[in-house]
């Protein structure tokens, strides 16, 4: 299996040129890879909780699928085992619509004959991604009262999953 590139490769926001269509001949990119994300909505999906935090961003950025999946498992399972199963509603609040393209390039020898390809080639999908903005919500937890220090600690947990700066807020 292929090797993750950097994600400095692709954390500059661009202009997607990633159409999907449901109609073939209206699509830019013919395939798109699977989405690793598995839920958005965790905990009691139907229970409000009085207490409310946001994982908010500081910069623009683009963050793939992965590292979004990574930043949902560690801080899930830190509220799964201080909370239960039903004692928190938390939710990931961007989707990756951008679609990552690779223009994959020979290396070793004889490899700069064979690299002589177009400029600004398209390439092919690799992954995907979620364009985020500065002061975007992330992740956003829901925790009953006195369980605040745990759903801080659960944010925390997740920001070092992602490649960027973020702050966590409480929300009235």
């Amino acid at each position: 299996m292929a090797k993750l590139r950097k994600a400095i490769s692709y954390r500059r926001i661009e202009r997607p040129y990633t159409r999907r269509s449901k109609y073939k001949n209206k699509n830019y990119v013919k395939s798109a890879p699977v989405n690793k994300i598995v839920r958005y909505d965790m905990g009691a999906l139907n229970k409000q909780f009085p207490i409310k935090f946001d994982l908010i961003s500081m910069n623009n950025i683009q963050i793939r699928h992965n590292s979004i999946e990574s930043a949902r498992m560690s801080s899930l399972r830190h509220l799964e085992k201080t909370l239960g199963k039903t004692g928190f509603n938390m939710k990931i609040r961007i989707y990756p619509h951008h679609i990552l393209r690779e223009n994959p390039l020979a290396t070793g020898a004889g490899a700069d004959r064979m690299s002589t390809g177009m400029q600004k080639a398209y390439g092919k999908p690799i992954g995907l991604a979620a364009q985020v903005r500065v002061g975007q919500p992330v992740i956003s937890v829901q925790v009953p009262e006195k369980q605040e220090e745990t759903a801080k600690l659960a944010l925390k947990r997740a920001s070092y999953k992602l490649p960027c700066s973020f702050r966590i807020v409480k929300v009235k």
